[in-house]
């Protein structure tokens, strides 16, 4: 057998490998997503998003108080996490480029995108749930933020630098001071590449679980508190999904469908954004 034949050999062996790996993983997707698709819209009513949760065992109902704090926590979290990675990335792209504490923080942040949430999550318990003696939806906010920020800020990294240095020399040519010149001229280059950045890390946290356990929680009635413990459809569907009811089963169905297709628009919005601003 001849070199040729065997770098061939070699060659199918793989192709075939691989071939195999991206379809079994393809199947095991579609089948979840079919599997949320089919329960979830026979589950999906109008009363899921205008009722607040029927009793145990009753029938009817809805999880209006669990998509409200799910949008306020997530909200929060956005306004607290997508500031602090846009402004870390521009520091790492701007002001510290080339440097050894740009390349440390940088590595820092990969590793911290790669941590399971359920250690941040207790980390906040630790820090903001057990001093205050009980949970509440600022901490959860606070957990979903971190866990955005690496994301965030990377992503804001990586687009900053993409911004050719000849537009920064041409603005500081005109008399512009730097911060200027990053807010007027860096940023609009490179607008579409962080918004994208952000619609994907608010999709990372739409789903996030663990973090929600340990810091708000979660409340069986309507409230906007975020000082107390504060519902969130997340840990409802787990909460519903170990219940013994079948309504609580049927409920725990439509949310993740929601949840499902709420996550799948914003990674198609970040999908069309990249390929409508760079073709």
């Amino acid at each position: 057998m001849t070199r040729e034949q065997i770098r061939k050999t070699e060659g199918f062996i793989a192709l075939t490998l691989s071939t195999l790996a991206a379809f079994l993983g393809l199947f095991w997707l579609v089948f979840i997503l079919g599997d949320v698709l089919v329960h979830g819209i026979k589950a999906l009513k109008l009363s899921l998003f205008l009722n607040d949760p029927a009793p145990p065992g009753v029938e009817g109902g809805g999880l209006r108080n669990a998509f409200v704090g799910q949008l306020l926590i997530t909200l929060c979290a956005t306004l607290i996490g997508v500031p602090v990675g846009v402004l870390g990335g521009t520091f790492l792209a701007e002001y510290a480029r080339g440097r050894k504490i740009a390349r440390l923080i940088s590595v820092l942040a990969d590793i911290m995108v790669s941590v399971p949430s359920i250690v941040i999550g207790t980390f906040i318990y630790a820090v903001l749930v057990r001093p205050i003696g009980h949970f509440n939806g600022w901490a959860g906010a606070v957990a979903l933020a971190i866990i955005m920020i690496p994301v965030v800020l990377r992503t804001t990294e990586d687009m900053l630098s993409l911004v050719p240095w000849t537009l920064r020399e041409a603005a500081f040519a005109l008399g512009a001071p730097y911060y200027k010149v990053i807010t007027q001229v860096v940023y609009r280059g490179a607008a579409t590449g962080i918004l994208t950045g952000i619609l994907l890390s608010i999709a990372r946290v739409a789903g996030e679980t663990a973090p929600l356990l340990f810091t708000s929680f979660n409340n069986s009635f309507f409230s906007l508190d975020m000082k107390q413990p504060v519902a969130s459809l997340t840990v409802t569907i787990f909460q519903y999904a170990m219940g013994p009811y079948d309504n609580w089963h049927a409920q725990a169905w439509a949310a993740a469908f929601v949840i499902t297709v709420f996550i799948l628009l914003l990674t198609i919005t970040g999908r069309l954004i990249i390929r409508w601003r760079y073709k």
